[in-house]
């Protein structure tokens, strides 16, 4: 493998996550492994994982709180490819979700939107308000396939951006007259994570960017210098980062959340 074939480190990718083998950093190994070739990995990824049957259905957005970022040393929010295989609907589920797939899996809490129509880079928050759909509260389930969560920020990207699986919760439409109250809404609005009936963390819209919405406004930059992947599209699910820090999860555990000042439900996941 050589820093010159993306396709060779999507294999080893997969590879990894299939055998739940943890490796080492790319960026320990690999000379000059930055974020522009780590993204040419996602559109790798992307193919490979589309050959084997698997559909792109969105993408997830990390390290959008700016609260965490010291803790796992990186200093600027990701993105990554969301699939049929790893995001459903917690309805179409009995509750429960198995972490036997999964490495050194971590839970957290998120604000998720279905675009009706393609946000455009340069929209202000209202302007990208008015291309969606619906709103929805989820869990991300992260993973890590190097040891210890010890990576740099290509490395994230190179391993489907941590994106282990997502369950969503039920999808609230925003009609137009409503946009008002809902831009209001996701600019102030705050969440309990809690495990086993015990709040862990608080959380609250503007520990994401500044608010959910904001970070739509950063993935579409991004894409704009990206050649590799392409822009965001109508029909697909952005989720937007955590509102709290991320906690490991294990086996018997029940999670939950509240919102406040939101008008969508919270969510209960039992890991097995």
């Amino acid at each position: 493998m050589t820093a010159a074939d993306p396709d060779a480190i999507a294999a080893e990718v997969l590879a990894a996550s299939a055998r739940r083998m943890p490796i080492e950093p790319f960026s320990r190994r690999i000379p000059g492994f930055d974020l522009a070739f780590a993204y040419r990995v996602t559109a790798a990824l992307r193919r490979a994982r589309m050959a084997r049957g698997e559909r792109p259905v969105g993408r997830k957005i990390g390290f959008t709180n700016r609260n965490i970022w010291p803790e796992y040393g990186v200093y600027a929010p990701i993105w990554g490819d969301m699939y049929d295989s790893t995001l459903c609907a917690l309805a179409d589920t009995d509750g429960t979700l198995a972490l036997a797939p999964l490495l050194e899996p971590r839970i957290e809490p998120e604000i998720a939107f279905g675009f009706a129509q393609a946000p455009q880079q340069g929209m202000t928050d209202a302007e990208i308000l008015a291309c969606i759909g619906w709103v929805a509260h989820g869990f991300e389930i992260v993973q890590s396939i190097f040891p210890r969560w010890q990576f740099t920020a290509p490395d994230t990207v190179a391993a489907y951006a941590l994106h282990g699986a997502y369950r969503l919760g039920r999808r609230q439409a925003i009609a137009a007259e409503d946009r008002p109250r809902w831009l209001e809404m996701l600019r102030s609005f705050e969440v309990e994570l809690c495990r086993d009936g015990g709040v862990v963390d608080l959380g609250k819209a503007t520990n994401v960017l500044e608010g959910p919405l904001s970070t739509i406004a950063h993935l579409l930059d991004v894409l704009a210098g990206d050649p590799s992947n392409p822009p965001l599209g109508a029909g697909e699910i952005v989720t937007t980062g955590t509102l709290t820090r991320a906690f490991p999860v294990a086996p018997g555990e029940h999670w939950e959340t509240r919102l406040h000042g939101l008008a969508l439900e919270g969510l209960s996941l039992r890991f097995t």
